[in-house]
């Protein structure tokens, strides 16, 4: 053999042994799924579907063709998706692997499916689309519709009984604290109820208040405020005293005019015309009046 020859007999062998690598670059994309059981699911299962693209190096898969994790409202949801990507010399391996969870509850079997959808690749030697078909899921309610109606495992239970509480300690307790809030009672009563009502009772104008309303006579009125104007000066007031008596009672300075017309008709009683001199409305009113002022209503 020249040496031609030789040199085209190992360009052949050559050409011969490369055939099978070039075979498997150009070879298309795989997908191989390992499913997961399609029946024995309830209400909040967890499952996951593993997929598998086997693909040339110089192909990319659209992260797009993914389905989206979490799409509310679904009987049976995406709660995560993992993807890894494994180099292996002229070849590529996409692991996809799919999370699902179930939140249907149906009363009764019932067949579910996972939505097919489609991966994409794109680059050499061509784009291509891999389908992933639906996955059927059988779920199954958590009680059946039909219970026993033995005791117990019927719709309604009966209540349980109340269980009864020894409260003799609790009641025990109650009676001593009222025992003993009773004469811190009996003590506030009377400081904030007995000792005003008694106090407002001796003030001067108002024991006359009460005797001006049960008397008939006018001189026994003229006296009664006589009497509350003494008391609360201290001393008997004249009518000559009345600036005194009002400088050293400023409380009642706003009666002032009405106190002299009372001392004017007094004078006029006792000494000119009797009880017909005296105005018992007026002196009575004067009388109210005056209790107003000494209690502060006024």
């Amino acid at each position: 053999m020249t040496p031609r020859a030789c040199v085209r007999a190992w360009a052949a062998a050559i050409a011969v042994a490369a055939a099978p690598a070039v075979v498997w670059a150009q070879a298309g994309a795989t997908l191989a799924i390992d499913e997961p059981r399609a029946y024995g699911y309830q209400v909040g299962d967890v499952f996951e579907r593993r997929l598998v693209v086997d693909a040339a190096r110089t192909q990319r898969l659209d992260e797009a063709s993914l389905p989206a994790v979490g799409r509310r409202g679904h009987a049976i949801e995406l709660r995560a998706l993992r993807h890894a990507r494994i180099d292996a010399g002229e070849r590529t391996r996409h692991v996809v692997v799919l999370r699902y969870q179930i939140f249907h509850a149906p009363v009764e079997v019932t067949t579910l499916e996972v939505p097919p959808f489609s991966l994409r690749l794109y680059g050499a030697p061509r784009d291509e689309t891999l389908r992933v078909e639906a996955l059927p899921v059988t779920v199954a309610p958590l009680v059946p519709v039909a219970v026993s109606p033995r005791e117990g495992l019927g719709e309604w239970r009966p209540d349980a009984p109340v269980p009864m509480v020894d409260a003799t300690a609790s009641r025990q307790r109650l009676v001593a604290y009222a025992l003993l809030a009773l004469p811190l009672l009996g003590y506030l009563a009377h400081v904030y109820l007995a000792l005003p009502w008694l106090g407002a009772r001796r003030r001067p104008f108002g024991r006359a208040w009460r005797t001006v309303r049960r008397a008939g006579d006018p001189m026994a009125v003229l006296r009664a405020v006589h009497e509350a104007i003494n008391a609360t000066a201290g001393r008997v007031v004249l009518e000559g005293d009345l600036p005194r008596f009002v400088a050293e009672h400023p409380r009642y300075a706003a009666l002032r005019d009405d106190f002299a017309r009372f001392f004017a008709q007094s004078r006029q009683a006792l000494f000119a015309g009797g009880a017909a001199a005296v105005d018992a409305a007026f002196v009575a009113d004067l009388c109210r009046r005056c209790r107003d002022v000494e209690r502060g209503a006024a």
